[in-house]
């Protein structure tokens, strides 16, 4: 069913960032990619820091893409050494400061130190109800939806589900946000206008906001700025205009 248009005066309630632009910033300064990422790693602090100020409930980072298994080995490396140094370094203070941590993507493609130490963080955070912290590592969407839909498959097989029950709402639930919500605000850093191949089911009906900023440099007042700009937009949900600035026959998302 349709939603019927409306203004975003309240924040978003999820907001999802593809966090782009560390290798670049390193590259500019003479540095090696590494430092980048280390520099991204303190947005990643500030960036929780704004949105729970601002009364945001979730916040998902695209922090590791499937695609990212093609760098070069030192640099998955790399990343991976900072994720475990993130966790051990900041764990403390997402259970202390009642942030819930979930992370999503193929985490069995990581070595099992690592996954080990994941599951540790999200067991620790569980109960946790401040805020919601998503890291998507080893994500891809179309990875995603295959899975999906393999899923499904099965469970109609097992007798598990009628197809013809399946609808967009059920879908959801064999996603790897199940039980999340969509995401209302979508931001990328870097002035890179694509999705690339993140939450593409879940931002359908997303707005999507472009930030000029690499993510080293991504602060709070990029942040706000982006609230903003999402509370000046009318949300339309696929709904047409009523307005007679409406192009004819054309379709208004």
């Amino acid at each position: 069913m349709n939603k019927p248009p409306q203004t975003s005066a309240a924040p978003p309630r999820h907001v999802a960032i593809i966090m782009d632009g560390n290798g670049r910033w390193a590259a500019r300064r003479g540095l090696p990619r590494a430092a980048g990422h280390r520099e991204g790693g303190k947005a990643v602090r500030r960036t929780i820091e704004a949105a729970i100020e601002h009364g945001v409930e979730w916040l998902t980072l695209f922090a590791f893409s499937s695609e990212n298994w093609h760098r070069p080995q030192s640099e998955v490396s790399d990343l991976t050494r900072l994720l475990r140094r993130y966790l051990r370094s900041e764990l403390k203070e997402l259970e202390q400061g009642g942030i819930k941590l979930r992370v999503i993507g193929e985490r069995d493609r990581f070595g099992p130190r690592l996954r080990a130490e994941l599951a540790a963080a999200e067991e620790r955070t569980r109960n946790n109800t401040k805020f919601n912290l998503v890291i998507a590592l080893s994500y891809g969407s179309r990875a995603e939806l295959v899975t999906a839909a393999r899923r499904v498959a099965e469970a109609a097989r097992a007798g598990q589900l009628d197809p013809a029950t399946l609808d967009e709402a059920s879908f959801a639930g064999y996603l790897a946000t199940s039980g999340m919500p969509d995401p209302d605000l979508v931001i990328r850093t870097s002035g890179e206008q694509r999705l690339s191949n993140f939450l593409l089911w879940q931002a359908a009906y997303a707005e999507l906001i472009f930030v000029e900023a690499l993510w080293p440099d991504f602060g709070a007042a990029h942040f706000a700025a982006a609230l903003a700009d999402y509370a000046g937009r009318e949300r339309r949900f696929g709904v047409r205009p009523t307005t007679d600035t409406a192009e004819p026959g054309g379709a208004h998302h």
